[in-house]
């Protein structure tokens, strides 16, 4: 599957949008592309990228904290439409809440509060878990919840000065008093602050998680799948900075550049562990989670049905469509190319990773990069992804 129409597109980008990439692809449960590129440090280039290098997944984490959940909702413990309050109840203590124009994540400035909802408010307790999967909460996309989470923290190479429990207390309380910028069930928005929270909702109902969410993820996720590579934290815990693609350089907050934690600046914040973001993971490990849900695994002890579910178109908003945390193809302009079909499936990161599942071609594609190591605003990254899925795509059908 390998060919020069791949080697053509990665030669283009290499450099330009990302410095370093690791591509895998499986067809009908057989891998057919596995190859790494680039380098760890583009500047000095002695440290290779090779396919145990570890990315920053970004917003692909999401899927796992997803999946934990489901799993969870299979073992009878929460049902989809029950209230977020009926296992965090503290989200409903301050009721009601308003509703302002939120937040820009790039340029931190408040947006002005739409004509058509000003003065209105938002009853907390009307939250559901399936809100929070389809991203039709109401929440704000973003806020600066590691602003209230606590100073930046230490260098990963050095003792948290802030234990990760005091920081995510802080963020949480946050959390249950921002304002609403929409109502629930209103419209597809968005929110990294409702995986937050359904993250938090997990380790709750995960009685042998002691509170952490990644401990649920690991236990009711990655250990079934023998995922090892996937894990919070890395250089925390023992990998080495050299086997960690590097992204950006944080000038404003950290004023670092961030090698071996979390790019996103909340998730860093809490600790390095959320529901939103925070994993590392090797290409292999997002391919075998990929085709663990093409296949139904049942090691992932969710409920056909429920994963069927997951899948499916629940709600569309201004052409994005959405199952139960899960990405469907866009009828237009899609991420995954005009060439996959509209059953596929998937979720993006900002870091530039991405994993996409074309069910017709039995195809998985986990495709890891660190398109944000010369900053975020370098842009590129969804033409290659439209790009690489449509050969990927033609390469499958011949």
């Amino acid at each position: 599957m390998v060919n020069d129409k791949l080697e053509a597109l990665v030669a283009d980008h290499l450099d330009r949008v990302f410095p370093a990439m690791t591509l895998m692809v499986i067809q009908a449960g057989e891998v057919k592309i596995h190859r790494a590129w680039g380098f760890v440090d583009p500047e000095t280039r002695r440290i290779p990228v090779t396919l145990e290098t570890l990315f920053d997944l970004a917003s692909v984490t999401k899927l796992f904290t997803v999946s934990t959940f489901l799993s969870l909702v299979s073992a009878g413990k929460p049902h989809l439409d029950d209230p977020l309050v009926s296992v965090i109840p503290e989200f409903g203590v301050i009721n009601p809440r308003p509703i302002d124009g939120g937040q820009d994540p790039h340029t931190r400035v408040k947006f002005p509060i739409p004509e058509d909802k000003k003065g209105k408010t938002v009853d907390p307790t009307q939250v559901t878990f399936r809100h929070l999967l389809t991203h039709t909460s109401g929440l704000a996309p973003w806020r600066d919840v590691y602003n209230s989470a606590g100073l930046p923290p230490q260098p990963p190479d050095r003792s948290m000065l802030i234990p990760r429990e005091t920081r995510w207390a802080n963020a949480l309380h946050a959390l249950y008093r921002y304002p609403f910028v929409g109502f629930p069930g209103e419209k597809v928005r968005y929110s990294d602050l409702g995986l937050m929270l359904l993250g938090e909702a997990v380790s709750r109902l995960h009685t042998n998680s002691s509170g952490k969410i990644d401990e649920a993820i690991r236990e009711l996720v990655t250990q079934p799948l023998g995922l090892a590579s996937v894990i919070f934290n890395p250089l925390r815990n023992g990998i080495p900075r050299e086997q960690v693609a590097p992204t950006e350089y944080d000038l404003t907050w950290r004023k670092r550049r961030c090698w071996g934690e979390v790019h996103d600046e909340n998730a860093c914040g809490v600790g390095g562990i959320a529901g939103h973001a925070g994993l590392f993971a090797s290409v292999e490990d997002v391919a075998q989670f990929g085709q663990a849900w093409l296949s139904l695994d049942p090691r992932l002890q969710i409920e056909k049905s429920l994963m069927q579910e997951a899948i499916t178109e629940q709600i569309e908003t201004d052409g994005e469509r959405r199952g139960l945390g899960w990405i469907l193809k866009a009828r237009e302009n899609s991420s995954m190319g005009g060439k996959f079909a509209l059953s596929s499936y998937g979720h993006t990161g900002f870091t530039g990773t991405s994993l996409f599942i074309e069910p017709e071609r039995e195809l998985v594609v986990a495709t890891l990069t660190n398109r944000v190591y010369p900053g975020r605003q370098v842009e590129g990254i969804t033409e290659f992804r439209q790009k690489l899925h449509d050969i990927i795509a033609e390469a499958a059908d011949s």
